[in-house]
């Protein structure tokens, strides 16, 4: 590609590099247009004789072809590509889920000039068919050579940008509590567990209580776990204060298996993650929220919750990772 200043006869076939406006201002041929006949006989009534073009060469690849082909490559399963308009392809949401990007294959494709991928941040919610990348080519056109390396890294990476679904789940819940304070902590936690849940498509299964004591933990996990619910969370009076406290005392008593404790993020500080394994590849997370559960400002549950629901396995590493960006108040 090569640009050029050209009389209007000669312009035909050739992509305007500025927008042409009449006397008025108002705008009448907008850049990027690939010039035709018609154009040109606009053109000459407002008196323009020669116009700014880019002129494509044997090998180049249109903008908007090379952001159709880059989009083919990147998407994976839970987005779907819109059609190229202006360079431009966004990728959508195809139902509620998770965002889920290989962020070294996207910064290799950021890294040739020319090509651009925009996206929201890794594990973020996202609702249907809302935006979750977008896709621009910056120049009019790109070499061939060029749209290659990208489509390579795509392929190898096996697509760069998804969105893991949210799944419909049972969600049951362990209020650890004295029973001076049930009533209470019932009416302050609850509600605000069964909206978050609620509002990611799951369901409250069912709802036990147990006091301060590590057997009692261990019964309400297991009767939760008998009932057939998918994930737990348990909050309480006060919130889990270290690794031997009696909540964690009580899932391992149950056969769970502290993954983590602890997480860099404020509000949320002291959360407890850990799985019910079964020896089966189905394992039941348990989310020791903590207090700030109560709370509807976004908070450690918030950035967690619609993972699990969305069937990722949470690691250690992965609430560790967390710390970046994990001061939510400002």
């Amino acid at each position: 590609m090569f640009l050029a200043t050209l009389p209007i006869d000669q312009a035909v076939g050739h992509i305007l590099r500025h927008n042409i406006a009449d006397a008025a201002g108002h705008k009448v041929l907008p850049k990027g247009k690939r010039l035709t006949d018609d154009d040109v006989t606009r053109l000459r009534t407002l008196g323009i004789t020669s116009v700014r073009v880019a002129v494509l060469e044997p090998g180049d690849v249109h903008e908007d072809e090379a952001a159709r082909r880059l989009a083919a490559v990147v998407c994976r399963p839970g987005v779907t590509a819109t059609d190229a308009v202006h360079s431009r392809v966004n990728l959508l949401a195809e139902a509620d889920g998770v965002v889920a990007v290989d962020e070294a294959a996207l910064l290799a494709i950021n890294s040739i000039d020319g090509l651009t991928i925009a996206t929201l941040p890794n594990h973020a919610l996202v609702r249907q068919r809302r935006r979750v990348a977008t896709i621009k080519i910056i120049p009019f056109a790109l070499p061939e050579a060029l749209v290659q390396q990208a489509e390579r890294i795509g392929v190898e990476a096996g697509g760069v940008i998804g969105v893991r679904l949210l799944q419909q789940r049972r969600v049951g819940v362990l209020l650890v509590v004295s029973p001076e304070a049930r009533e209470r902590i019932t009416r302050l936690v609850l509600p605000a567990i069964e909206a978050r849940v609620t509002e990611l498509g799951s369901t409250v299964g069912a709802v036990r209580y147990a006091t301060l004591d590590g057997c009692e933990v261990a019964e309400g996990i297991a009767a939760l776990r008998a009932a057939g619910n998918d994930l737990l969370i348990t909050a309480g009076e006060t919130s889990i204060m270290d690794r031997d406290d009696v909540t964690p005392q009580g899932i391992r008593m149950a056969g769970g298996r502290i993954e983590h404790y602890g997480a860099p993020v404020e509000p949320g500080n002291l959360l407890l993650l850990a799985y019910l394994d079964d020896g089966t590849p189905r394992s039941i997370p348990i989310l020791g929220a903590p207090g700030c559960v109560r709370s509807r400002a976004t908070n450690i549950v918030d950035l967690l919750l619609p993972r699990l629901l969305s069937g990722e396995y949470i690691t250690r590493r992965d609430i560790i990772e967390l710390g970046h960006g994990g001061l939510l108040e400002r």
